[in-house]
């Protein structure tokens, strides 16, 4: 092959990256949900298209270097401007981490090929099972990294996000990609009868919507978010704590509600290093008021074991929660013989964290009995079910100024937004700088506090009881369908191909 050639073929897939990077735009915080499920069905056409299962993949790689390339960029501010990195360091590793998640779109272009005799059949049923069980195992493949899967951007404005408390976000990423298969034939074949098929999956979400799956319990509880604001470059700086001390005991004493919740790591220090008269602040007042406070203090137990905790304070006895999910070398080093250098070039304080239990108790605070997950546990939905349906209320703690001025955030919420609606739970969020919000059992942010800024989020949330379909079943129902199909889809091809 010439150079010329070469490079005319390079230039073909400039547009299957802007393809993949345009997909973004569908997902918080421009919210245009329709896009991704059309720039999914012109990546079908291309699959389609391919004569080849290697163009098939390389048109799926590309694909996937746009859309993570465009959707995961905040991981370089996490590494250079608050990790420390180099910049050519940062801005390398960044596009490592791009290029191997990338990988998985990549393998489902390569293995649609085997359905080309059976178009439909490889539209339907192959195309979109194969991206929906690829989608999920990035979900947990190097202990996960399912941030961005299709199903979060129908959240929560569209139709198919009443999918969510039936089959989890994973569940709405396939109805997501069956409507992509059944739009590029409807365009690619003009064959009209695709156009009501799509409508009716569209419709019966929008039905599903109107479905009250989990039942009002007691009386709505006062809560107060308190948003500290403090500067993520100064947070574990030794003078930089009393300020972190301050803010926080200010706004805890400005608040009236039952239910207090602080960000994670809100104070920056091990739980026995803070001064017990700050402790006793904190349990006093929420004592007088007749609740608790919620604070994320990280936790000390000897021999290099410490936790990314969560402790409760106030009328019920102290309750604490410790972080299950680790993110690897942020709060965790995996392979500490082969990577034990990245701690000598990641400046990211207590790096190396001990795992808390995989099933936890919810706190029993505010009389509310609340599911606590901290940070990115809550992209994990079927972790975060592990403490329904006893949880009348969900709780997540983060810091996400580690993304900086960035979509990180509002990405982030709009994950939050997915677990609310697939539990039928309220979710209060409360992080250092934002998006602080309340979120209710629809997945609607009912209040959010301006980003940057000290800020007590004041407002009430109501607990509820009884269980989903997901909350019941987890991933279980929407990988049975992923297997259903994959077995049709197998059956009917080997039909076609059969002599």
């Amino acid at each position: 092959m010439s150079f010329c050639s070469l490079y005319a073929r390079l230039l073909r897939l400039i547009p299957v990256l802007l393809l993949g990077a345009t997909s973004v735009l569908g997902f918080a915080p421009f919210y245009l949900f329709p896009l991704p499920v059309i720039t999914l069905a012109v990546l079908f056409w291309l699959w389609r298209r391919s004569d080849r299962p290697i163009i098939a993949a390389l048109h799926g790689y590309v694909f996937g270097l746009g859309f993570f390339g465009a959707g995961v960029s905040w991981i370089y501010i996490s590494l250079h401007d608050f990790g420390e990195m180099s910049a050519p360091l940062a801005a390398l590793a960044t596009a490592l981490m791009c290029a191997i998640l990338a990988l998985f779109p990549a393998l489902a272009g390569s293995l649609q090929g085997y359905g080309k005799r059976a178009p439909a059949i490889n539209a339907v049923l192959l195309m979109p099972a194969l991206w929906v069980l690829l989608e999920w195992m990035r979900g947990w493949v190097f202990t996960g990294f399912p941030w961005a899967a299709l199903g979060y951007s129908q959240v929560p404005v569209s139709p198919l996000a009443g999918f969510a408390p039936l089959l989890g976000v994973y569940g709405v990423s396939l109805v997501a990609a069956v409507s992509a298969g059944m739009l590029m034939l409807l365009v690619a074949t003009r064959a009209l009868r695709w156009a009501p098929l799509v409508a009716l999956l569209w419709l019966a979400g929008w039905g599903l919507q109107q479905v009250q799956w989990t039942q009002p319990t007691g009386a709505p509880v006062s809560v107060s978010l308190l948003q500290g604001n403090i500067h993520q470059d100064l947070k574990w700086q030794q003078g930089s704590q009393e300020q972190s001390l301050n803010t926080y005991q200010q706004l805890v004493l400005s608040s009236r509600s039952r239910l207090i919740i602080l960000p994670e790591t809100a104070l920056p220090m091990f739980s026995h290093e803070v001064p017990p008269s700050y402790l006793q602040m904190l349990e006093g007042h929420a004592r007088k008021l007749g609740g608790d406070v919620i604070v994320g203090i990280p936790e000390y137990r000897g021999s290099s074991i410490y936790y990314n905790s969560a402790f409760s304070f106030g009328s019920a006895p102290q309750q604490t929660y410790r972080k299950f999910h680790l993110v690897p070398f942020g709060e965790y080093l995996p392979l500490r013989p082969l990577f034990a250098w990245v701690l000598e070039v990641l400046h990211i304080p207590l790096g190396d964290f001990s795992r808390g239990a995989p099933v936890q108790q919810p706190l029993q605070v505010a009389g509310q009995r609340v599911a606590v997950d901290i940070c990115y546990e809550d992209v994990f939905g079927e972790e975060v079910i592990t403490q329904l349906p006893a949880a009348t209320m969900l709780v997540n703690l983060s810091n996400d100024a580690w993304f900086g001025h960035s979509i990180g955030p509002e990405q982030h919420l709009q994950i939050a937004q997915m677990r609310a609606l697939e539990t039928g739970r309220t979710m209060l969020r409360a992080t250092n700088t934002g998006v602080t919000a309340i979120i209710d059992q629809r997945g609607r942010v009912v209040k959010r506090a301006p980003e940057f800024e000290v800020f007590a989020l004041n407002g009430t949330a109501q607990g509820y009881s009884g269980s989903t379909p997901f909350v019941r079943f987890g991933n279980y129902a929407a990988l049975g369908l992923l297997a259903t199909m994959l077995a049709v889809a197998g059956i009917l091809i080997w039909r076609v191909r059969r002599p």
